[in-house]
C-alpha cells in the first residue's frame, strides 16, 4: 500500500459523487478549483452556483492550518473569491517551515453554522480506525481528548453496534442522521481505496444534514488498477514546497510505466552518501541507519525499487541515479550503498545486471567522483549477482565492497559512512 495524498477538491468531488452512487445520499456539496491559468469567466460559466450564494475560498495545497495563517476568505460574493485569490496567487509562504509558493486554490459556498464536528477514518495493518469527536475544528488538538475512536477489522462493517462508542456523547435526535454519514462515507473510504478520510471540521446544515467543511484525503495508488476508473482525473501532488528534478521526472515516468515500483527523491545534491536499495522496508533502514550514525546531512537521496523490475527498467533507474550521485563532485569521498533485504521473489542477478550495465557505462564518472559502492543482498540467485558485482569491479576499476546475507543491513551503512570521513576535508 502507497499512501498518496489528495487535494481537497479531489476529496469533496470524489465524496460527492461516490456517497451518491454508493447510498443514493446527495450532498449539497458544491466545489471547484482554481489555478493560476484559471479564466474566471469560463468559471463561472461552468459553475453558476457560483452567482447564487456567499462562498469561502482557500488554498488547496496539501496544508493546513490555513485560517490561522489569513489565507481562508470566508462569506464573500464571487467578486470577493476572485479578488482574495488574486491577491495571494503565487505568494510564497512559511508553513511550519516548508516553504512554496501557492498556486491552487478551492472555492464552495459558505455554511453558516454553530456545531463543528471531527471525523477520521484510516487504514492500518490490520484494518480500519474511525475517529470521532463533537468538538472538531481549528482547536481539534486542544480537545483531543474528546475525540473517540474504534478499530474495525477488515471485513467488520460499520454498523450501529460498531458506532455506538463514537456517537454516545451526541443528542439522541442527532444519532441517526450522523450514524448514517458515517456509514456512508465508510463504504465511500472501502470502495474508493482510501487510506485516509478525515473532515475537520464537519457540521449540519440548514436541514440538519451532515456536511464537510474542511477535508483531507489519501489513496493507496497502487489501487489504481481497479479504483482508477472511479478517481477520474486525478493528480497526486507533492507536499508543499517540494518540486521534482530533472532525474526525479525521470524516474517518475518511469515508475508509472511499469509494475514495479521505482522511487527517487533527491535530498541533498551535494551529499556524499547515496542509495540504492531493493524494498520500500530496507530502503527506509539504510536511510535512517545513516542518519541515526549522524550522517544524515550527508545522505544524498532516497531511492527504492522493488517488485522485480526487469533489466531494462532497473538500468534505466539506476543510470539516472548514478547521474545524480556523481555530479557535483568536490574530490571528497563518495559512498553509494547497493543493498535490500532477503529477496523473496526477485531474481537478484537479473535486477542486478540492470544495475552493473549502468556502472560500467558510468564507471569513470564514477571513479571520477571517489566513489566506493557497497553492497550487500539476499534472496533467489544472490550468489550470481554478488559475483556479477565483484567481477565489474574487477573489469572497470570501480572500487566495490560485496557482502551476502550473513551481513547485516546496518553494518554496511557503518562502512559506507567510514569511508567518507576518511575522505573529509
Amino acid at each position: 500500500m502507497a499512501r498518496k495524498k489528495i487535494r481537497e477538491y479531489d476529496s469533496k468531488r470524489l465524496l460527492k459523487a461516490h456517497i451518491l452512487r454508493l447510498k443514493n445520499i446527495k450532498l449539497p456539496l458544491n466545489v471547484t478549483q482554481v489555478r493560476a491559468d484559471t479564466n474566471f469567466v469560463e468559471l463561472l460559466d461552468a459553475n453558476p452556483w457560483l452567482k447564487s450564494t456567499k462562498l469561502v475560498v482557500k488554498p488547496d495545497m496539501l496544508f493546513g492550518k490555513r485560517g490561522k495563517h489569513d489565507l481562508v476568505g470566508l462569506n464573500l460574493d464571487f467578486s470577493g473569491v476572485e479578488a482574495f485569490i488574486k491577491a495571494r496567487m503565487g505568494k510564497v509562504v512559511d508553513m511550519d517551515g516548508c516553504v512554496g509558493s501557492i498556486d491552487t486554490f478551492v472555492v464552495e459556498p459558505f455554511v453558516p453554522h454553530k456545531q463543528e464536528y471531527y471525523l477520521c477514518m484510516q487504514s492500518n495493518r490490520l484494518g480500519n480506525d474511525i475517529s470521532f469527536s463533537d468538538a472538531g475544528g481549528v482547536e481539534i488538538e486542544e480537545n483531543w481528548d474528546r475525540v473517540k475512536k474504534i478499530t474495525l477489522d477488515a471485513e467488520q462493517p460499520a454498523d450501529a453496534a460498531a458506532l455506538a462508542p463514537l456517537l454516545s456523547t451526541l443528542p439522541l435526535e442527532l444519532r441517526p442522521d450522523m450514524e448514517a454519514f458515517i456509514q456512508a462515507c465508510y463504504e465511500v473510504f472501502l470502495d474508493l481505496d482510501f487510506t485516509l478520510m478525515e473532515m475537520n471540521p464537519f457540521t449540519l446544515d440548514s436541514e440538519g444534514k451532515p456536511f464537510p467543511l474542511d477535508m483531507r484525503g489519501e489513496l493507496d495508488d497502487t489501487a489504481a488498477f481497479k479504483s482508477g476508473k472511479k478517481w477520474g482525473e486525478l493528480e497526486f501532488p507533492l507536499p508543499f514546497g517540494r518540486s521534482m528534478t530533472s532525474a526525479e521526472e525521470y524516474v517518475h515516468e518511469l515508475d508509472g510505466k511499469t509494475g514495479a515500483s521505482l522511487k527517487l527523491s533527491i535530498l541533498n545534491p551535494k551529499g556524499r552518501i547515496w542509495t540504492m536499495v531493493a524494498g520500500g522496508g530496507a530502503s527506509v533502514i539504510y536511510a535512517d541507519t545513516v542518519g541515526d550514525l549522524g550522517y544524515a546531512e550527508e545522505l544524498g537521496n532516497y531511492a527504492e525499487y522493488s517488485g522485480a523490475p526487469n533489466t531494462q527498467e532497473t538500468y534505466a533507474y539506476a543510470k539516472t541515479l548514478l547521474d545524480v550521485a556523481t555530479s557535483n563532485a568536490d574530490g571528497r569521498t563518495r559512498a553509494l550503498l547497493v543493498g535490500g533485504g532477503i529477496a523473496n521473489f526477485t531474481d537478484v542477478a537479473a535486477t542486478f545486471k540492470g544495475i552493473i550495465q549502468a556502472m560500467k557505462e558510468k564507471a569513470e564518472a564514477i571513479k571520477a567522483a571517489n566513489m566506493r559502492i557497497f553492497v550487500r543482498r539476499g534472496g533467489p540467485n544472490y550468489q550470481a549477482g554478488l559475483a556479477l558485482m565483484r567481477q565489474m569491479g574487477q573489469d572497470t576499476g570501480i572500487p566495490v565492497e560485496v557482502f551476502g546475507p550473513e551481513t547485516s543491513m546496518t553494518v554496511i551503512c557503518a562502512k559506507a559512512i567510514e569511508y567518507v570521513k576518511g575522505g573529509q576535508k
